[in-house]
């Protein structure tokens, strides 16, 4: 794991002095921004209440100042660049530099108070998804409060009551800021974590969010109108292979915190290892509530926290379980070419476009490791190396890496997983048994001819009368 570059600026560059006045800005929290898109190490607090801090795939948590016992933080809403993977880089709405925004980890009990200070072209406001709070500060744009107005900084100010998991996105021209990337978590530790209901201490604690975007092939600004057909799948805006795996000690208790922010479901699946759903946005879900799944299906809005122990050492494939969301820049109007033989045309094509390939007559499975022109700022379809081939994957797909000798506290990525001798799947050179018919099985019957289309002329008609 590397550490993003932090560039610390301070309040009055980037509020503007006739919004706030200049004994004003003096009191605001420093603005922290980091537009980088490597996994930060977790952020130990320096201040107020201890806690076991997250761990944000491919993003990072933001500081707090501590004033007078209340915990202060400043979020900016603003255009953001975001590589979504080397090759291609997103122009996004965020905060602080990146999309999604950086988690908030605070404490039940906290008194806290966040300065939003919008730098967009257009109003907004910030709902706390999931926080029980004053209905003044639950951040809808002409409902509860006035809207954010571009230049303008606002103040949150409430008590974090609820231990668990929540977000936090704009209620202000919802669809289309979050289309285009406006989105964070916000995390409340418990206070007394031994006596909190359905709270369990564990070892490593991940959080990454579910979002998607329609950009299209050699552009740079997401589609906001799109409703489902999106095309580009993303953890935390990140697609694989540029999602980081997630890094486990055998032996670990793992959290993994998921929310979906997305238009539609995603049934997240977890390879060689069983889970439970220990927690939503709404707190901890008691122990007897619980039950071992392989695959959470996560709900537009929902946060599902999966526990589970990591006693399998290996490199196990975390993913959504819909085919098409394991893939970038998806052509919905591409036609299925299997079992069509190109190769009459293909010649002549190729003389009136020089760069045409004819595919997809045996399947896609090429163009995991195909090499061809792609506009500029796009990603292959289907991508990423393993270690004993390509491995036909992009979107929402990652690593649970387990090892043996990962010290604790470690989240460095340990490379390649060594296997044991006589422990993975191997080309079978020798003599098939023979097929035997299972017992009462009727008997083999001869397959049948080929059957041949062919145009009815008028003289398969003749027989008809009118």
């Amino acid at each position: 794991m590397s550490h993003p570059r932090r560039q610390f600026l301070t309040g009055a560059a980037l509020v503007s002095a006739a919004t706030v006045s200049r004994a004003a800005l003096a009191g605001l929290p420093e603005i922290v921004t980091d537009p980088g898109p490597a996994t930060a190490a977790p952020r130990l607090p320096q201040a107020g209440r201890p806690y076991h801090p997250v761990v944000t795939l491919n993003g990072w948590t933001l500081p707090f100042r501590m004033n007078q016992g209340v915990k202060e933080f400043h979020l900016v809403a603003e255009p953001v660049r975001r590589e979504l993977a080397p090759g291609m880089v997103a122009q996004l709405w965020g905060y602080n530099g990146s999309s999604p925004g950086p988690t908030i980890e605070v404490v039940q009990g906290d008194r806290v108070r966040i300065f939003v200070t919008n730098r967009l072209p257009e109003h907004t406001a910030v709902h706390w998804h999931g926080q029980r709070l004053p209905n003044g500060m639950d951040g809808v744009g002409g409902l509860t409060q006035p809207h954010i107005q571009p230049g303008k900084t606002f103040v949150y100010e409430f008590e974090a009551r609820r231990p668990g998991t929540g977000l936090y996105h704009p209620h202000a021209d919802e669809m289309v800021q979050m289309a285009m990337g406006m989105m964070g978590f916000f995390i409340t530790h418990p206070r007394d974590a031994l006596h909190t209901p359905g709270y369990q201490a564990v070892d490593r604690d991940y959080c990454f969010l579910l979002n998607a975007f329609d950009i299209e092939p050699g552009s740079a600004v997401p589609r906001v109108n799109t409703m489902l057909d999106f095309n580009l799948w993303c953890w935390n805006s990140r697609v694989f292979p540029a999602i980081d795996p997630l890094v486990a000690r055998l032996g670990d208790k793992v959290r993994i915190r998921v929310g979906n922010l997305t238009m539609t479901n995603h049934p997240i699946h977890l390879h060689g290892h069983d889970f439970v759903v220990a927690g939503t946005d709404a707190g901890w879900v008691p122990p007897t509530a619980r039950w071992p799944e392989v695959t959470a299906d996560i709900g537009v809005g929902q946060v599902r926290c999966l526990e589970l122990l990591a006693n399998e050492p290996g490199d196990w494939a975390i993913h959504c379980h819909k085919s098409h969301h394991t893939m970038n820049a998806m052509g919905h109007n591409v036609p299925t070419m299997i079992g069509v033989d190109a190769a009459a045309v293909h010649d002549k094509i190729r003389k009136l476009v020089p760069d045409y390939m004819a595919m997809g007559s045996t399947g896609m499975a090429e163009m995991g490791s195909m090499q061809m022109p792609l506009p500029a700022n796009t990603l292959p379809m289907m991508t990423g190396q393993g270690p004993m081939g390509p491995l036909d994957m992009g979107g929402m797909f990652s690593t649970l890496k387990v090892r043996a000798n990962q010290a604790p506290g470690d989240y460095r990525d340990p490379g390649w997983y060594a296997h044991p001798a006589g422990t993975v799947a191997y080309e079978w050179t020798g003599e098939l048994p023979p097929a035997t018919p299972a017992p009462g099985a009727p008997p083999a019957q001869a397959p049948a001819a080929d059957l041949k289309a062919r145009k009815p002329g008028a003289d398969d008609h003749s027989h008809h009368h009118h």
